[in-house]
């Protein structure tokens, strides 16, 4: 079984802008909400970034953090924050509850999947079907 990088299989943006700018949209309520700090939020975002191998996702969330102060440190060590002693005891659960919530299938999407659903689904429906599982 092989895997290929998720950004050179579809281009998300190109295929569902519309569905882009809606999750853009639903993470800036979700931010502009009050309920979780930002700083927390940047760490939630870069270690599911992480997880999921977007490359993308991770540089702006790493930028996003950097701009809104968050150590350089800390940011090299979100990939190992149960080693690590620069994590609050909240930051903890919050960064384990992404690792859970994020934490699909070990072994990701293989090629044959991905060839077996684009056999069955256009760009456009694939693009919208992702959003959807999201």
């Amino acid at each position: 079984m092989t895997q290929t990088n998720a950004q050179s299989r579809l281009n998300y943006m190109q295929q569902s802008p519309e569905l882009v700018k809606k999750l853009v949209d639903f993470s800036m309520a979700i931010a502009n909400s009050g309920h979780i700090e930002a700083g927390l939020s940047h760490l939630v975002d870069i270690r599911a970034s992480q997880m999921n191998g977007c490359a993308f996702c991770l540089d702006m969330h790493v930028k996003e953090a950097k701009l809104h102060g968050e150590r350089e440190l800390r940011l090299y060590h979100v990939a190992i924050w149960r080693e690590s002693p620069l994590f609050t005891p909240k930051e903890r659960a919050a960064l384990a509850l992404t690792e859970a919530l994020t934490q699909i299938a070990p072994t990701g999407i293989s090629d044959e999947l991905y060839a077996e659903v684009r056999e069955q689904f256009s760009e456009k429906e694939l693009s919208t079907l992702t959003f959807r599982v999201m």
